[in-house]
């Protein structure tokens, strides 16, 4: 197969308009918000279903691609995406955040009003964008989603932040996780950028340092998913479910590279040497185990033994690891790293960008076949996948 060059920042861009022309004919509720279950051809399988991660990324998706290409559709979106952030999702009297909806005719029904740090994480990420295209009111959403998580997600006592809550912010499931840490690091990155505000950088770099040090030392280095509501490690849960949407089990491969790029972006920002030092040590052992020699790709898990529980690859794993390699050559130079970035691209383009209708498959086999129809089922939205290619053009490997 020949390969285009992935460093370029016109190879870049061009992919990027290609995956947004995949959501383009039928992404737009007319009652309002953004229908969030796609199949491979772009069709719409399940137009009720709404999910918070979906209706936030959205606006993450289109706040980038206005201030990318500066088309006022997708400006109109992130407004339209906001409001229905705020209509649909928005409890005012708890100040909470509705899961799951159904949607019919622009009828809200909240199927699931349990509130997900996770979630609040990305509305957060959503606001913060929002500020970036001058949305009026995102800067007051932005500090009211804050000061809701001070209040009921803050755990000060570990420094990190508590996992779930019902629908009245009340009571606590007792769960604790690291990949709502890892997305409220990103969103307070985000946060910090948008707004100038030292106080999100802050918390930043202490999410950072609880999780890829404090955390990550009670599993030799790697950062394990899941803890006891004391911070201990939960080796047993979801164990029986490790293919689970937002909790599997294991060691996830793309949750090393994404806090390596995390690590990388507050490493710009503070110049601490123990961020690019930490970075780099994650990357090189997560690939070292997770790079399926015989058939390409980053599996998707590996377990206590460092041996592969599941091998099949997922489109999110691919996009945050070529991130990462791209950071850590910006920032050293080292040519491995850039080997490493080629190397991942080339692996997703021949097998996970969809050449015919457009975007990335969710999920292949190990070896590599299509196990799904589903190009983009709740909570994909290809946000990892162009918001890889914002990262890396934000570095200029290549200016042309």
């Amino acid at each position: 197969m020949n390969f285009p060059d992935f460093s370029q920042a016109s190879f870049l861009r061009q992919h990027i308009r290609s995956i947004l022309d995949f959501y383009e004919p039928n992404v737009e509720d007319p009652h309002g918000g953004f229908y969030q279950n796609f199949l491979d051809d772009g069709k719409v399988y399940d137009h009720q279903t709404r999910h918070l991660v979906s209706s936030a990324r959205f606006v993450f998706n289109y706040a980038r691609a206005f201030l990318e290409f500066n088309d006022p559709k997708y400006l109109k979106r992130v407004n339209s995406g906001i409001e229905f952030i705020r209509n649909a999702h928005f409890n005012p009297q708890f100040k909470s955040y509705g899961w799951l909806l159904n949607v019919e005719q622009g009828k809200v029904e909240t199927k699931d009003d349990n509130n997900h740090c996770y979630g609040f994480a990305f509305v957060m990420l959503a606001y913060s964008w929002a500020i970036k295209v001058g949305h009026s009111k995102a800067e007051e959403y932005l500090e009211e989603t804050w000061s809701t998580m001070e209040r009921v997600f803050w755990d000060a006592d570990n420094l990190l932040y508590k996992d779930e809550f019902d629908g009245t912010l009340s009571k606590d499931s007792g769960y604790r996780g690291q990949n709502a840490n890892m997305h409220t690091c990103e969103a307070l990155i985000a946060a910090y950028h948008a707004t100038s505000k030292q106080k999100f950088l802050d918390r930043a770099m202490i999410l950072a340092d609880s999780i890829v040090n404090r955390q990550a030392a009670l599993t030799n280095g790697f950062i394990w998913e899941h803890f006891h509501r004391d911070w201990t490690v939960d080796l047993e849960y979801n164990q029986d479910d490790p293919k689970n949407l937002f909790r599997p089990w294991g060691f996830q491969p793309g949750h090393q590279t994404e806090w390596a790029k995390l690590l990388l972006m507050l490493y710009q920002l503070t110049n601490k040497p123990w961020l690019l030092e930490r970075a780099q040590q994650l990357f090189t052992r997560t690939l070292a185990i997770s790079w399926d020699e015989k058939n390409k790709g980053i599996a998707y898990g590996f377990d206590l033994q460092n041996k592969i529980c599941d091998g099949e690859k997922y489109f999110w794993v691919q996009a945050e690891s070529f991130a990462a390699a791209a950071y850590l050559y910006a920032h050293t130079k080292k040519q491995e790293y850039l080997h490493w970035y080629q190397k991942i691209w080339q692996y997703s383009w021949e097998h996970m960008v969809d050449h015919k209708y457009g975007a990335w498959f969710r999920i292949l086999s190990n070896d590599n076949q299509k196990l799904e129809n589903t190009k983009s089922p709740i909570g994909k939205t290809d946000y990892h996948t162009m918001g890889a290619c914002y990262d890396v053009l934000s570095l200029r490997l290549s200016d042309s």
